[in-house]
């Protein structure tokens, strides 16, 4: 104890915080509750129970890193309890030698929810062949629950070797989700979406949207600056547009309120990098959801005893929040 005051003293100058600093989201309730017991927070996502309301966001596919990547995520989340979203399966359509680097059903278990991924403009074109038996088999290869269908049409616009959106999004989902009998997610991609898009969405059959707000690793701007050339700088405002995670969740609170909707389900993502972020954003939801995240995860993807410690600082984080935090309204 003698050192432990030693050390407080010593410190004392360094551990002084502004009011600047102050997250002004949160009333701090030390009067309501215990120490939290156990890492459990049950919630409900896609049919299944997970541990703690988090998701892993689709990241990575077909490159020489993603079976480390995928292996590691899938094993995280079958020790806690989360549910994954696989990076996006294109490759597994050019060639099957790929498959043992999305294949992690094993590792994550199949108490979990587990979904594949594809592009709208592969969604487009397989309709347009009537080959989605070719995505059918990649989701029952893959023992995924479902598909994830990522529309992206500013990274594609970007993207040197970009493809072009033929139709509108919706009028593809729409389609796919009359010939498939899968459950299907729908997700930007690091821009988010508007309250007309949000609700053409949430009108639809499907298990869930993704919000993939913008504040979170942002697809188009990485296109810029892997074409760097004139083109892609005189299109960079581009970029810059899009909406928060709590913009969303605040269209969609209204939504919900006005219109009749058939999907009910959220993955809240996109801008959140911690706990208090998904605990905040969570707790502002109208519609039953979980907490996505992609590059806090990717940071330590690669070393598993790492992106260990990294999930059970988020988890006791999170179950912190839950006994101490009220959010403001």
């Amino acid at each position: 104890m003698e050192e432990r005051k030693k050390d407080h003293i010593s410190l004392a100058l360094q551990a002084q915080l502004p009011t600047s600093h102050n997250d002004s989201r949160f009333y701090y309730e030390p009067m309501l509750a215990a120490h939290p017991v156990g890492m459990s927070s049950p919630t409900q996502l896609l049919g299944k129970e997970l541990a703690i309301p988090f998701w892993v966001s689709s990241m990575t596919g077909g490159t020489s890193a993603a079976r480390t990547i995928n292996q590691n995520l899938a094993r995280v989340c079958g020790e806690f309890g989360m549910g994954m979203g696989l990076g996006s399966c294109r490759i597994l359509l050019d060639s099957p030698k790929h498959y043992n680097d999305f294949d992690v059903r094993d590792l994550l278990g199949s108490h979990l929810p587990f979904y594949a991924n594809i592009g709208i403009c592969q969604l487009e074109d397989l309709l347009d062949g009537n080959e989605v038996d070719r995505l059918t088999e990649i989701v029952k290869r893959l023992r995924t629950d479902g598909l994830i269908v990522h529309v992206n049409p500013l990274q594609e616009w970007f993207q040197a070797e970009g493809d072009r959106i033929k139709r509108p999004p919706i009028e593809t989902i729409t389609q796919l989700l009359e010939v498939v009998d899968y459950p299907i997610i729908v997700k930007e991609v690091g821009q988010g979406m508007g309250y007309q898009s949000l609700s053409a969405l949430l009108k639809l059959p499907i298990a869930a949207v993704e919000l993939a707000a913008f504040g979170g690793t942002n697809f188009s701007k990485m296109e810029m600056l892997r074409a760097n050339t004139p083109e892609a700088e005189a299109f960079s405002g581009l970029a810059a547009v899009g909406h928060s995670a709590i913009e969303m969740v605040e269209m969609v609170n209204d939504i919900v309120l006005n219109e009749p909707i058939r999907c009910n389900q959220l993955i809240i993502s996109g801008g959140v990098e911690n706990f208090l972020d998904g605990y905040y954003l969570l707790s502002k939801s109208s519609l039953p959801a979980v907490v996505g995240m992609a590059s806090a995860f990717l940071k330590y993807a690669q070393d598993y005893e790492l992106l260990k410690r990294f999930v059970v600082a988020q988890v006791k984080g999170f179950r912190m929040a839950q006994s101490f935090l009220r959010v403001k309204e």
